[in-house]
């Protein structure tokens, strides 16, 4: 018989007991919806994670002040790093792409009839914007003649122009910080909240040097980081040796010794969370699994059932002329039907689940702006594993009436 035959006689004969061919197939429903919805929730975290890192920038390295010594005791964190550092490494490390210093500042900004206390405040380098991968939506940055000239300018986020010029363009605008007046000459793109729940666009800049000699009225120029962007994400971790290698020149650190920074890779840590939410996935999506197997099980005694009950049939089959591989292939095609609509049916409760979770997660964690991703790979994978737990556990009761006796057969009530 054609295979098509095949599969029109075995739709036909799992249709003669609805309800039975339903209970079988439960336990692959159920193992296929469970990996589904699991490896579906797994990658939308994975992606979520990405998506988060994204928006801190592009290839990030942070370098900060390390931790000083003074006659063997440690003192703590000391401002180590300098603008000359910053320019160094923009000049003599080929991997990275852009630098910016960076000074934080805190206080009360005013502006027009309202104040707001931002959560972020920051001093930096035209190059902040590079790093971070943040646009401008109206205005502009400052430039290096405004690092030179400590001018008093800022760039603001869309959160702080909402609350202190609601309705109007803050491009222009003049607000003041510690009672120093400042002019707003751009305004950030939107960027929402984080994983943590912090709007970023609750943020400020100006150059670091209006920060360091207007805000904090000091006369030494430390940084309290400096932020580099690595030109791609491949020589990210070359670029991190480079950071090394110029800066134990610079701060003249001896071979062996601890050197007084701290570089931090964004890249490592989004790799150290991506093995941490796959292997989470991976160890999930196997214990869902054990209940195909289960499955699997109920199959093979449902198609055993069904050989003892179609016994005087294959005889009947047999004696018109059928041969034991036809027998078995008919079986064994029943059991993979059975198994494929499980399949079916468990891949698209397992579409439904993820796209259900995802959107609870969004309803009571509205900060998290979960993704919902379905994995093409996982759903096929997923069907094939349900063909192979038919094809495995329907072998023994396909092979089992293949070899009945016909002259038996025809005898049997």
């Amino acid at each position: 018989m054609r295979l098509l035959d095949l599969v029109l006689l075995a739709l036909k004969t799992l249709l003669k007991n609805k309800l039975r061919s339903g209970l079988t197939i439960l336990g692959v429903v159920i193992g296929i919806a469970s990996v589904t919805t699991i490896v579906s929730i797994g990658q939308g975290g994975q992606q979520l994670i990405q998506d988060q890192f994204a928006n801190l920038g592009t290839n990030v390295i942070a370098v900060i002040p390390g931790s000083g010594q003074s006659g063997g005791v440690r003192q703590g964190i000391v401002p180590t790093l300098t603008p000359g550092d910053a320019k160094a490494l923009a000049q003599e490390c080929p991997s990275i792409k852009a630098v910016s210093p960076l000074v934080g500042a805190a206080g009360q900004v005013i502006g027009g009839n309202s104040n707001w206390k931002p959560e972020q405040m920051f001093g930096v380098g035209p190059d902040y914007l590079i790093i971070r991968n943040w646009p401008i939506e109206s205005g502009e940055f400052f430039t290096e003649r405004d690092i030179n000239g400590a001018t008093k300018v800022c760039v603001v986020g869309q959160t702080i122009a909402t609350q202190l010029f609601p309705g109007t363009d803050a491009v222009g605008q003049q607000v003041r910080v510690k009672n120093i007046p400042f002019q707003i000459i751009g305004v950030l793109a939107r960027k929402g909240t984080n994983m943590f729940g912090q709007d970023q666009d609750d943020i400020l800049l100006m150059p670091y040097t209006t920060v360091q000699k207007r805000l904090q009225g000091s006369t030494f120029s430390n940084l309290g980081a400096i932020l580099v962007s690595a030109t791609t994400q491949e020589l990210s971790r070359q670029a991190e040796q480079e950071i090394r290698a110029v800066l134990s020149e610079r701060h003249k650190i001896a071979p062996g010794h601890p050197p007084d920074f701290r570089v931090q890779n964004t890249i490592e840590a989004l790799a150290i969370m991506n093995i941490v939410t796959g292997s989470l996935t991976a160890m999930l999506a196997v214990i869902a699994a054990i209940s195909l197997v289960v499955g699997g099980v109920g199959i093979m005694n449902i198609m055993l059932v069904s050989v003892t009950e179609r016994t005087r049939e294959i005889g009947i089959r047999m004696a018109l002329g059928a041969r034991p591989r036809d027998i078995l292939y008919q079986f064994l095609v029943e059991s993979v039907v059975l198994s494929s609509i499980g399949g079916a049916i468990g891949i698209a409760l397992g579409i439904s689940a993820s796209a259900g979770l995802a959107a609870l997660i969004n309803k009571f964690l509205p900060s998290s702006n979960w993704p919902f991703t379905v994995s093409l790979p996982a759903a096929l994978g997923a069907m094939l594993f349900a063909a192979i737990v038919g094809v495995f556990f329907g072998f023994y009761p396909a092979r089992r009436a293949s070899q009945l006796d016909p002259i038996e057969a025809l005898r049997y009530e």
